[in-house]
This record gives structure tokens, sequence and C-alpha cells, in this order.
């Protein structure tokens, strides 16, 4: 669940801000192009980054006035009513000096409250900005890749609320799925005229005047490759006083995605002196994906309303049979499963009994496992395991249980037998990998006794 939401009053414009942790220091979080308050806390990534943030401060978030939460405006407001919305949020959540986290666009925000309430700034975060937005690449630290970055915003816009703003703000998180949340994100951040109007005020952007007057502690983060050039945060640290520029590697200009910790950990290092001990986020695990054969081809056959039944029969054997063998639903894919099981023969288990069951409904079920170390992503898993596992369940047929030689070594004495497919290329995956379909499934001792022991009752009883 989202934090509660609270209202500050920035002239005539209520600005929606959050409040996360209780940490020594305050860190005020400038977002930003667009932002939604309440949303963010839906994708585990940005929480976790958030989360992060907040053990070791106390994380003050807002919404821009026109984005978010917090109210629309007709038209682009100047920056210095844009900062004034920052020392609004403080006033309201009782912040006497912060930190400030200046994402982006945020940056220019940041660099102006910083300027002009020096006493109230206790550090400068400059996260992916930049400090003037015009297209003149002579006039311009980014030269012509910002030229041609503030373009390639432009073309997302014009499609606004179809997520395109990923494939340059977080190419690694540019996937079909993550696609369609940045669109409901984009709809319930800004409107399109409003998505506009925020690139309008970018363009008119320029705080490098303000750069040398500068007189609280700073650093200058930003990721090698990201669309915002790094050209933009060389000139930044060079002018700034005593400031500190960290490059990461990386292509994405979000901060929440690709190596999320190691961002959050340069800002807490700066403000704090220290990086927190990482946690484990890591398990040794068996991945089971499963897949119905031909599906498409039957769901049209059938038609919507019979194929839904049909799904939530087959759904309902697979949770069935997910707790009798210890396994964890991860997600489900359409017409298949994601789980993980402490235990890889539990696993396969699983898988063969689904497959057996599901060819009642007339279906035929392929599966494929793997173990090994996944990383943990709020609900979800990642990892180079977890691809390995759905690349052997695509190899799968209909009707067979497909695994990699780690899960058939670790089985050996458990009464399941293999043949031997021989190796494969698995995409995406280096090398060459030896697979092996489940033959046969010996019960476990334990529930070999259980008929036997039923039967005695049963007699006892009568």
């Amino acid at each position: 669940m989202p934090p509660q939401t609270h209202y500050a009053k920035s002239g005539e414009v209520n600005i929606a801000y959050q409040v996360v942790g209780d940490g020594p220091l305050d860190l005020v979080f400038v977002p930003g192009f667009i932002s939604h308050l309440d949303l963010q806390w839906a994708d585990p990534r940005i929480a976790r980054f958030l989360e992060k943030l907040a053990s070791f401060s106390r994380l003050i978030m807002f919404d821009k006035r026109g984005t978010g939460l917090s109210d629309p405006v007709a038209a682009p407001a100047p920056l210095e009513d844009r900062m004034d919305d920052v020392r609004a949020v403080m006033d309201a959540a009782g912040s006497e000096r912060a930190a400030l986290f200046g994402l982006s666009e945020g940056g220019a925000m940041s660099v102006l409250f910083a300027a002009t309430y020096p006493e109230r700034t206790r550090a400068l975060l400059l996260c992916g900005t930049f400090p003037n937005g015009t297209l003149d690449p002579d006039d311009n630290p980014g030269g012509q890749r910002w030229v041609d970055g503030v373009q390639r915003v432009r073309s997302a816009t014009e499609h606004w609320g179809e997520g395109r703003t990923l494939a340059y703000m977080a190419p690694s998180a540019d996937s079909e799925r993550d696609r369609i949340g940045r669109g409901i994100f984009e709809r319930s951040a800004a409107s399109p005229q409003m998505a506009q109007t925020l690139i309008d005020m970018v363009l008119e952007t320029d705080v490098r005047e303000l750069l040398p007057t500068l007189r609280v502690p700073t650093l200058v983060l930003h990721r090698a490759e990201e669309f915002v050039p790094v050209e933009c945060a060389r000139y930044m640290a060079e002018r700034i006083p005593g400031a500190r520029l960290v490059v990461l590697p990386g292509m994405d200009h979000i901060p929440f995605y690709g190596d999320a910790d190691g961002y959050a950990e340069e800002i807490e290092e700066f403000l704090t002196g220290a990086r927190q001990a990482p946690i484990s986020d890591r398990i040794l695990t068996t991945v089971m994906f499963t897949d119905i054969v031909g599906s498409t081809e039957r769901a049209a056959a059938l038609g919507d309303a019979r194929w839904r039944e049909l799904i939530s029969r087959h759904d309902e054997l697979m949770r069935a049979e997910l707790e009798r063998h210890r396994g964890h639903e991860v997600k489900t894919m359409g017409d298949g499963f994601l789980a993980t099981f402490d235990g890889p023969a539990r696993g396969i288990r699983c898988a063969r009994a689904v497959a057996d069951q599901v060819r009642s409904l007339d279906m035929a079920l392929r599966a494929g496992l793997h173990t090994g170390e996944c990383e943990l992503i709020g609900d979800d898993i990642g990892g180079m395991a977890v691809n390995i596992g759905a690349r052997i369940g695509a190899l799968a047929g209909a009707d067979e249980v497909v695994v990699s030689s780690t899960v058939k070594d670790l089985v050996v004495g458990s009464g399941i037998s293999f043949s031997d497919r021989g190796t494969s290329e698995l995409k995406g995956v280096p090398g060459e990998w030896r697979l092996f379909a489940v033959d046969q499934v010996e019960a476990p001792p334990s529930d070999r006794l259980v008929p036997d022991t039923r039967e005695r009752l049963s007699f006892t009883s009568s």
C-alpha cells in the first residue's frame, strides 16, 4: 500500500506529497519528467529504490504541479514558481533543512532552490540532469546528442499513453509487459497536452549562471550511456565548487532500473559517509515454467466464454498441485505459470501431476524446470536461472516435462527416470545445455504409504 498522501499549498496550487522513513536526515526527491505518488509503489523496482532511500533518511516525495496527484495547470510555470513548490512541500512536511535529490528536469529546480535557500539545503544531488535545454547544439553541453534525445522524447509524446518513453528512459525495462505498465503510468501522471507543456518547460531551462554560486555539498550522478549526454554532467560538475562527479555504467536514465542498488548506494554514501551492508536478494531455487500447447488455436475454436472456463479449471488444478507439492506461484502468463520449489523433485512431480490431470480437459501441457540462483524482485523473480527455465520449457513437447542436467543430477535416488534429449542451444544463454525428458515418476515413500493406511483405517471403521 502506498503511504498517505498529503497536500501542500503553493500559491493557489495544491501539491501532493508523501513522507516515508524516519532517518536522521531529510531527503526531498524532486521528480523528473512525470511522476505519480501512488502508482509508483505498484512497481516493485521503484518501491525497492524508494525504500532503500527511506532506510537512511526521512524521504519526502511530491508530484510537480500539473502531474500525478497535484493540481493541473493551464500553462507552463516559471522555474521560480516550480522551485517554490519544493519550499511549500518542505514547510508542510516540517522540514527545516534537507538534501535535495533532483532527477532529470528536477535538477534545475533543485539548483535554483539551493542557490536561493542555501541555509535550508543540506546537500544537492543532481542525477541524470542537465544545465540548459536549448536545442542549439553549439550552445548546449550535450551538443547534437542532446538535440536528438529531445526529438526522441517529442516523438514518444505523440503516442502518449503507449509506454514509448521507456525506450529512452529505461531501455533495460523496455519489454511488452513493462510498456503496458508504463502506458498506464503515463496516462495517469499527465495528459498529452501537459506532456508537451513539460517538454516546452525543459527547453526554456537554463541554470548555467547559477552553478558557480552554489555553496552546498554537491554530488553529480550520471549513467554513462543514458539519453541525457554525460557531457551535461561533466559540465555541471566542473562549474559547481567542490562538486563530486560519479559516472555509473548503464543506459537507463531512470535510476529505478538497471543497477538501482548501486545508484542508491552512491547517494547513501555521499549523504551519510557509509553504505549499508547489502541484504541478500538472491536465492537458490527450482523454477518451473508451464504452458498449454496450442492454446491460441484451441481458444479460437471454443470461443472466449468456453475457453475462459477451461483456463479457470486449469488454474484450479495447477494451484491445488502447487499447494500439495509446496510450490510457490510467482505469476501467471496467459495460459502458463511460473512457479518455484524448494526441491527439484517436488517441482517435477508437480509438473507431471498437472500434465496428467489436464488431459481430462482435452489439454496438453508442456513444462520446463531448472535449478539455479534467482534474484528476488518484489513478488517476482529474475536472473539467468529464470531465463534458462523459460527456454527449456519452450523446447518441451506436448505432455512433456523437460529439465536441465542440473535438475537431473539433484534428484538422483528420487525414483524419477529420464530420457536423454541431447544438447541444445538456449536463446540468450551462453553455451550448450544437456536436457532430459521425464519418463517415469514414482511417488515418494511417504505418498506410497498413504493408500495402504487409508485402506486399513476404512476397514477398521467399518
